[in-house]
């Protein structure tokens, strides 16, 4: 560890600070917006009027209703999948731990696409049923509101960060007190009640935390499935009043807050904290090899659950492959083609959002570099006072809903130096001629998201940087853990400076933590869905995501080129993935982590 310079000070102030405007002061906007009245004065009159609304109220409860449904489905998919993957070993193994990754390379709302077509009404199953004689009419297993639909498919993306999660700490845990139960007659339930699931509760709560706070704002699925009676679409459609009215930034002030309050409730549960210490492994655990029918029972156990979970992609890729209007009460579409993927690759929108996407996400991912490699450095390396800030800082965004970011950009965009005067507090301590220089938005046409002539690229590529940031920051600190110090020490004595240090030793040393970091915010970032949705507002600027919601909401043959740019999409995230899990094994489940 190096000395408390005023240099590695004047760093980590620098980091705070950049922090504190991209990702502090939105979020301060926001919360500024609901409580503000017209004469700049302090009112609870907003956020009452919101929770008295029983529209605005409807909408908290049902996303509440999806989060808590969503995670729990997760759970009950991911709890014997990492039991079964942690203790034992059998046939196919390393092939079905390969496969389990596969709902993370596919965004919800693109999922959306391929379960309408083979859960619908109209879809796969009804026709199946229907065919066999079990049916005399087609059920809808989602009913008018959908909510059923945005649950399912919601937890069939979300239950492998669970199964991270469990997967590390089941890993920590000392086989000796699973042992010393057994001997004393305590059964398979028992152990589990009474041992593992207690030791397993942080890492339980680590990935729970995540997906319930990611179902809970997601923002794509319930457009997809059409149910708007939710608070992320409410927030969404109200985007436009934002320069007319709080009841926006009121509602998403709700949100935040029901969100940060249950996360807040379940760290303070008995055994959320402080027990995974005491559950260390003591000694290595040699896996219990599975063989005839119980290694066979495991197999199926993970076949079963992976195919239920890869229904989703199945139904985007064999949509990406049907002739407009033949997959309609068919068990597959009655006539295939390979056009939309032309059209995917020669439509004007569908060309200029990959190109925006390729952009944004590529210069998110260089700032990230950037900043993680930075802060990495000061968190592993130094024992500076606020080094605990800037790591809680770095990791803020995986608890932050995106959405609320996303809206935060857009109060940011309407506030100076972007529009409107000076503040009072900085005019004051300004020559008059400066502020006059400076009044009316100085900056207004480097980013704009609601004015007549929008330019949100700034905006997104602050938001895409600051979103996937605790990829990088993660994956960083996990590489300089493993890396001696000796080494850079050895460096500084030959007389090397810092710079020369970080780029001849630290960042050849965590190459790998570096790429599979840089992997995961790029395929991320350019699937980001709720900054891409609310950011951007006309074609030119469409990324990827916002093109596929557009194109699916268009008649002919647009819900077939969205499919078609969803199929692309997971075959970004399946090789990028697949290259972060090669290069982070086990660790990857802490990317996932708040």
């Amino acid at each position: 560890m190096g000395r408390n310079t005023p240099a590695r000070y004047l760093l980590l102030a620098s980091l705070l600070a950049l922090l504190g405007v991209v990702l502090l002061y939105p979020i301060w906007l926001t919360v500024r917006g609901a409580f503000l009245t017209e004469d700049g004065g302090f009112t609870l009159y907003h956020v009452l009027d919101v929770l008295q609304d029983g529209s605005l109220r409807g909408g908290l409860v049902n996303a509440l209703i999806i989060a808590t449904a969503t995670t729990i489905l997760s759970t009950i998919l991911a709890m014997p999948l990492a039991m079964v993957a942690a203790r034992h070993h059998f046939p196919g193994k390393a092939f079905f731990s390969a496969l389990v990754l596969i709902p993370l390379i596919l965004p919800p709302f693109v999922g959306a696409i391929g379960v309408r077509h083979l859960l619908g009404r109209a879809g796969s199953f009804n026709t199946i049923l229907q065919d066999a004689g079990i049916l005399d009419a087609p059920f809808d297993l989602f009913g008018t509101g959908g909510i059923v639909g945005v649950i399912v498919v919601e937890a069939l993306h979300l239950y492998p960060i669970i199964y991270l999660n469990l997967l590390a700490s089941l890993a920590n845990l000392d086989p000796a007190l699973d042992e010393a139960a057994r001997n004393v007659g305590a059964g398979p339930w028992t152990r589990f009640r009474r041992i593992t699931l207690p030791l397993v509760r942080p890492g339980l709560f680590a990935g729970g935390t995540i997906t319930f706070i990611w179902s809970f704002t997601e923002l794509g699925t319930p457009l997809m499935f059409e149910f708007r009676n939710v608070t992320p679409v409410q927030i969404f459609d109200g985007l436009k009043q934002m320069e007319t009215s709080a009841e926006p930034f009121a509602l998403t002030v709700v949100m935040l807050s029901t969100a940060v309050l249950l996360y807040l409730v379940g760290r303070i549960l008995p055994g959320v904290r402080g027990v995974g210490a005491s559950a260390k492994a003591s000694r290595g655990d040699s896996e219990t090899r599975l063989r005839g029918v119980t290694g066979l029972a495991a197999a199926t156990l993970f076949a079963v659950v992976i195919g239920i979970a890869a229904l989703p992609h199945v139904g985007v890729i064999l949509a990406s492959v049907s002739v407009e209007g033949q997959w309609y009460q068919s068990i597959l579409p009655r006539a295939f083609t390979w056009s939309n993927y032309e059209e995917a690759l020669g439509h004007p929108l569908a060309i200029g959002s990959i190109r925006n996407s390729l952009m944004l996400a590529g210069i998110a991912v260089v700032l990230d570099l950037l900043v993680g490699i930075l802060a990495a450095r000061i968190i592993v390396r130094t024992r500076l006072r606020g080094r605990s800030l800037l790591d809680a800082l770095c990791m803020l965004p995986l608890a932050v809903p995106g959405l609320v970011m996303a809206f935060g950009y857009v109060a940011m965009s309407l506030e100076w130096p972007f529009r409107g005067p000076v503040p009072g507090w900085l005019a004051a301590v300004m020559p008059s001629s400066m502020v006059s220089a400076l009044d009316d938005g100085p900056l207004s046409g480097v980013a704009d998201i609601l004015g007549a002539d929008p330019n949100p690229i700034p905006l997104l590529i602050v938001a895409y940087a600051v979103r996937r940031l605790p990829y990088v920051v993660r994956s960083t600190v996990a590489g300089l853990e493993q890396t001696p110090v000796d080494l850079e020490e050895a460096a500084r004595g030959l007389g090397a400076g810092r710079f020369t240090v970080l780029r001849r030793i630290v960042v050849p040393l965590v190459t790998a933590n570096l790429i599979a970091g840089a992997l995961l915010a790029f395929s991320f970032a350019m699937l980001e869905v709720s900054d891409s949705l609310i950011l951007a507002q006309r074609e030119i600027h469409y990324p990827i995501t916002k093109a596929i919601y557009v194109l699916f909401e268009r008649l002919g043959d647009g819900p077939g080129i969205a499919a078609a740019m969803g199929t692309w999409a997971m075959l970004l995230l399946a090789c990028t993935l697949a290259g972060a899990s090669l290069l982070l094994g086990r660790k990857l489940g802490a990317v996932f982590r708040a």
